[in-house]
């Protein structure tokens, strides 16, 4: 991939398509879709990650439910205001699909979800542990985009990268591998009333700090 913007947000994810196409906007006459696609982690369990397309991208591709496509595109993050509160939606953006054959899929199901950015630490990190004894840090990274736009993605450390990434500091330049996953969660509103809702962020496997370039604010 040549495009300047796929080379600082990346994405690749191969799953079987687990919605119908459900209109999402028009820009400039091109109609965008969403839907969801399921795809396998390593272990029993998937991710079911929402998708956005073109209508010129899909062309011919057979987007019936079930069916297996290999996506490439980029994380993106987008805002989307409720009443007085701003809301910050992650899709995949579809810049390539294809259906592969049987042979390829058996190939590339072996690492059907692999991200890259390259971009800013944009949030202070919050480091902590699970009831487990995990040890997490969570990191909001910024993207640059086309048109003075960033896209701003929250994504998790862990183990030793965690303890690592707990002293990074705003501005601060990081290169990041990893997957995205899906994770569900309850919001209370109340007392007594709960909402299940579904959170979206990079986890990482590598991560690279690029100590000579950041975007820390100069001190006084």
């Amino acid at each position: 991939m040549n495009d300047k913007q796929m080379q600082s947000n990346y994405i690749r994810v191969v799953g079987a398509i687990y919605s119908d196409l459900e209109f999402s906007h028009e820009v400039f006459g091109e109609k965008f879709y969403e839907f969801y696609l399921e795809v396998p982690r390593l272990s029993d369990t998937k991710d079911l990650l929402p998708v956005i397309i073109s209508e010129r991208i899909i062309n011919d591709i057979n987007m019936d439910i079930g069916n297996y496509v290999v996506i490439d595109g980029q994380f993106r993050s987008y805002n989307r205001y409720e009443g007085l509160s701003n809301k910050l939606l992650l899709r995949i953006f579809v810049r390539d699909i294809k259906v592969p054959d049987e042979e390829e899929l058996e190939e590339i199901k072996r690492h059907p979800n692999e991200v890259f950015l390259n971009g800013f630490l944009c949030k202070d990190t919050k480091y902590r542990t699970t009831p487990f004894g995990r040890e997490i840090t969570d990191m909001l990274i910024a993207v640059n985009r086309s048109y003075n736009k960033s896209d701003y993605i929250p994504c998790i450390a862990w183990g030793r990268n965690a303890r690592y990434c707990e002293n990074l500091e705003v501005g601060d330049h990081v290169k990041v591998w990893g997957r995205i996953q899906s994770r569900r969660y309850q919001k209370k509103h109340d007392e007594d009333e709960y909402q299940t809702k579904t959170a979206y962020e990079v986890s990482i496997t590598k991560l690279e700090h690029i100590k000579t370039d950041n975007n820390r604010k100069k001190e006084e």
